[in-house]
């Protein structure tokens, strides 16, 4: 899969940008703020929909300007135009301008593997935050995955609401309660079998690929769930035997939304113990790791973005990274310098220099 064009319109800095890409490795350098993360932002959300940058898509949106659109070719077997057009009403997207009307029939059609600094987080931050990235990354390549999620979260929605209100009565009536409780149980088995079975595939890569990386080290990740290893009668009981203290506190107590990983390298939790740079090198590990798992699990080669991949790493780990990078993938990095990249890799990259939202080919 690549992006052969990518066209802007009024997108972040950009008023207008038509840029053509390498098959294979194509390297964005310039200082920061000057508009180099937002080309590789375009391309992911051509892909997601969605900006990994904020939790409101309308940000993208160039100032003084009341619509934006990203356009790209993307060839997957055959050549096809994507475009997605915003404006502060929301979104509309198209392929070879016919409407996609449900975004479960469009995000698992270009297939991006995104690192960003940020992602970090699913280190430092807490458990929501991991399970936001895990159901973004399962949701880029199962339609059905999306599907049961969003159907989850509309049960889960319904069932807090009516726990509130019948905690407000005497007698409450546990029918309608019962079956939401079973709906809700049904969908999160579905969905807790689809995440232990992405994170035992990603577990079976990673360790290999973090070592390559630092040379040291056993690195796993634990998915944590409350449904793991129980039968549905089971988790239904525990429903059953806590439904006086979930009234009391007026919520869901538990369930699937309440899922969490451990990242451990050896017998050290890697949150507590390790540097930002291993933090680094442990989320570059999982993204490589879920390429391989989409290769030999999907038969689809990703895009692969990774942006300001050389700060907080030395020139050893940067170029191990590289060397575990298929050259048959369609990469894109940003750097603020290219005096850091092996010059191997430039000989082989298109490279684009990012000035104040002007970008020249070199």
């Amino acid at each position: 899969m690549r992006i052969s064009s990518l066209k802007l319109l009024n997108f972040r800095n950009y008023e207008s940008l038509e840029l053509k890409f390498s098959n294979t490795t194509n390297i964005i350098y310039g200082k920061n703020g000057m508009g180099k993360t937002n080309i590789v932002e375009a391309i992911y959300m051509l892909g997601l929909t969605k900006t990994f940058r904020s939790n409101n898509d309308e940000v993208v949106i160039k100032k003084g300007k009341n619509i934006a659109k990203i356009e790209g070719l993307i060839e997957d077997k055959i050549l096809n135009n994507y475009k997605i057009i915003m404006n502060n009403t929301g979104k509309r997207i198209k392929i070879d301008n016919n409407k996609i009307s449900k975004i479960s029939d469009y995000i698992t059609k270009i297939n991006i593997i995104l690192f960003n600094p940020d992602d970090l987080k699913m280190i430092k931050d807490t458990p929501s935050t991991r399970r936001k990235i895990l159901n973004i990354e399962i949701s880029s390549i199962s339609s059905e995955y999306l599907l049961l999620l969003t159907n989850y979260n509309k049960v889960l929605k319904q069932r807090n609401a009516y726990i509130k209100a019948i905690s407000k009565k005497n007698k409450p009536e546990k029918t309608y309660l019962d079956i939401l409780t079973e709906q809700l149980v049904t969908l999160g088995l579905k969905i807790m079998l689809i995440r232990d079975e992405f994170i035992n595939n990603i577990n079976s890569y990673i360790s290999d690929i973090y070592y390559d990386i630092t040379k040291k080290g056993n690195l796993k990740i634990t998915y944590k769930s409350e449904f793991k290893g129980k039968t549905k009668e089971n988790i239904l009981k525990m429903f059953e035997k806590n439904i006086s203290r979930e009234i009391f506190l007026g919520k869901t107590i538990f369930g699937i939304h309440h899922d969490d990983l451990e990242f451990k390298v050896d017998s050290e939790i890697v949150k507590e113990y390790s540097s930002v740079g291993e933090q680094k090198n442990t989320i570059i590990a999982f993204k490589l790791a879920e390429i391989k798992n989409m290769e030999e699990h999907f038969y689809k080669k990703p895009i692969l973005i990774l942006d300001d991949l050389f700060s907080e790493l030395d020139k050893e780990k940067i170029n191990n990274i590289l060397s575990l990078m298929n050259p048959e993938l369609q990469t894109f990095i940003t750097t603020t310098e290219i005096t850091n990249v092996d010059k191997k890799l430039l000989e082989k990259a298109k490279i684009f220099h990012v000035n104040n939202g002007k970008v020249e080919e070199e």
